[in-house]
């Protein structure tokens, strides 16, 4: 660009000459000061070009950086798309999961309720028939009532036993032989008979030792009448002594004793079905 500047300045020149026209001083200086203004025009717009072009090296540099930064996020993006997807599959699989063993709970729950309903039902069907059968009994110390599930009869020592004695009596006999009648017709009841004393020392009695001895030889002796007499069968049968340590009461009275000797016939249905749901 300086070049034609310069060549037409030349022209300028050449034009002057060639009309063989003298410059004047003022002239001269004019088209000398037009030169000035050139060059100083090119020098600007050679800065302002060298400017553009640092300008626009660094846009370029800035591009290349922001299409790079572009690219990670874009890998980046289709990385935590993949992600998610996997995770929303895994979830979707984990959730049938969770949700088919839920079902699988809440029908178990429902067949062990119904089976505890069933219990329930039996219980209490089984402490009415047995507040019938014994009703006679009622006014010698013999109760019945239901507790945890399962039914309790008890029957003070006075009813079935002699003082100091285990050899069962007469009106205890009968008590036990109404007893009996109604066990019989209920073959899926367990039978467990708990002897108690109260806290007195045994003395003079032979080969009954303490109360522990009193306790599980009273006990035995209801067991062997049961099974033996009226017929019902051992496999349901279980025979313990617990001695004078579940008392019903203090052992402060001659009362609060004859309620601690006693004899206990715990009735519980069988729950096989309920133990092997349980198990699964």
């Amino acid at each position: 660009m300086k070049k034609i500047l310069l060549f037409l300045f030349a022209g300028l020149l050449a034009s002057a000459f060639s009309s063989c026209v003298i410059l004047s001083p003022k002239k001269y200086k004019s088209l000398l000061a037009k030169q000035d203004s050139l060059n100083k025009g090119w020098n600007e717009s050679q800065l302002m070009n060298e400017n553009l072009e640092g300008l626009i090296a660094k846009l370029r540099k800035d591009t290349t950086g922001l299409s790079s930064a572009l690219n990670d996020m874009k890998g980046r993006y289709s990385e935590m798309d993949n992600n998610y997807s996997k995770l929303r599959s895994n979830s979707s699989t984990e959730i049938n999961k969770l949700s088919a063993d839920l079902k699988k709970r809440e029908q178990r729950l429902k067949e062990v309720e119904e089976i505890l309903r069933k219990r329930d039902e039996a219980t209490n069907k089984l402490k009415e028939k047995l507040q019938q059968a014994l009703l006679g009994f009622t006014q010698s110390g013999l109760t019945v009532e239901i507790k945890n599930g399962k039914v309790y009869v008890s029957l003070t020592d006075k009813l079935l036993f002699p003082s100091g004695s285990i050899i069962i009596d007469e009106k205890g006999k009968q008590a036990l032989t109404q007893l009996a009648n109604v066990l019989k017709q209920q073959p899926e009841i367990n039978i467990a008979v708990e002897g108690h004393t109260d806290s007195q020392k045994i003395t003079n009695l032979g080969q009954i030792k303490d109360n522990w001895d009193l306790s599980v030889l009273r006990s035995t002796s209801v067991v062997r009448f049961l099974t033996e007499i009226c017929k019902v069968q051992p496999v349901r049968m279980t025979a313990t002594g617990k001695g004078e340590y579940q008392p019903l009461g203090p052992n402060t009275s001659a009362e609060s004793r004859s309620k601690n000797r006693r004899i206990e016939i715990v009735l519980s249905p069988k729950l096989d079905e309920l133990y092997d749901l349980i198990k699964q």
